[in-house]
Formats: C-alpha cells, sequence, structure tokens
C-alpha cells in the first residue's frame, strides 16, 4: 500500500486477537483520544477503506486494518501518517492521510472509558460470522472498527444484535 511503517500480521478469531493484543488495547483505557487518521484520496475526498485506521491516544498510537473475510491486524506506533504514501505511480488516484471524518472528529478529546472486542454471530449462518473488531467506548458514544469484508467499516453508537461482545476490561 505504500504506507509507511505499515506491515500488519493479520490475525483470524477472538482467542488470537485477545491474547496477543488484548493487554495493550486494556491499557488505552483512560488516555484521551486526542487525534486519528485515515487514508482519503485527493481527487475526491473518498475513504480508501481498505487502508488502516490510526487513532492516537495522548501519543499511544493503535492501527486497526481488516482484511479479506476474518483478519485483523492491530499496530502500535509504527505507521508514519507524517511521511507520504508511495507506490501509486500506476493510479489515477493520489491516497493521503486525512484528519477530517465527522465520525472520528466527534470523539477527539474525549476519555476511553472501556475497550471490546465485537464478534458478529448472526442466527443463521452468513459470510461474515466470526469476524471480530474493535470497540472504543467513551462517556457519550461508542466507536467501531469493523470488518466490512475485506476492508474496514466505522460505526458509531449502539452495535448491532448480532454483535457478541467481549469486554476487555476498563
Amino acid at each position: 500500500m505504500g504506507i509507511s511503517g505499515f506491515k500488519p500480521s493479520f490475525l483470524v478469531g477472538i482467542e488470537a486477537i485477545r491474547q496477543t493484543h488484548g493487554s495493550g488495547l486494556t491499557r488505552l483505557v483512560g488516555r484521551r483520544l486526542t487525534g486519528f487518521a485515515l487514508v482519503r484520496f485527493a481527487e475526491d475526498g473518498d475513504w480508501f477503506a481498505e487502508c488502516p485506521v490510526v487513532l492516537d491516544f495522548d501519543g499511544v498510537q493503535v492501527e486497526v486494518c481488516h482484511s479479506k473475510l476474518d483478519e485483523l491486524s492491530i499496530d502500535w506506533n509504527a505507521i508514519d501518517t507524517a511521511a507520504t504514501i508511495n507506490g501509486w505511480e500506476w493510479s489515477e488516484l493520489t491516497p493521503r492521510w486525512s484528519r477530517r471524518d465527522k465520525r472520528l472528529e466527534s470523539f477527539i478529546g474525549q476519555e476511553l472509558c472501556e475497550v471490546a472486542l465485537p464478534e458478529w454471530r448472526p442466527a443463521d449462518r452468513d459470510l461474515a460470522a466470526g469476524t471480530v473488531g474493535v470497540e472504543f467506548v467513551f462517556a457519550g458514544d461508542r466507536l467501531r472498527i469493523l470488518n466490512g469484508l475485506d476492508e474496514n467499516r466505522i460505526e458509531v453508537g449502539v452495535a448491532h444484535p448480532n454483535h457478541v461482545r467481549h469486554g476487555l476490561g476498563r
């Protein structure tokens, strides 16, 4: 993708994600969301949802990226969002880091109260069953970064009832 520092390590399944990143995510509790970055195309401003979502909690950067139907990569302080995204000379579009997104802007300055891993568990079997996301709970609302079937999806508010919530702590 040409993103400086981005070397994803994709995991599958709730247990692998909890064991690898549960304690790191829990350590974010009590910190304030001080910034974020998404990749948008310069030409039209569209969000390129295949690239990681970067959240900064008082200097601790968490980088969340979904891939395929069930993979989740979480990384820490690795991506340089000040660096130019390279390797897109073949494309008509120019990806750039952006710090604008109405869904995320409303959380800036808020203290993180809790982190959870929502797992998609519908009553009937479907293609997305078992996918895992990350939920950040603030005093006034919730922010989730979920698997949008081979890309990231951002949701705010109450989760769909088919999400089984695996709390990591307060």
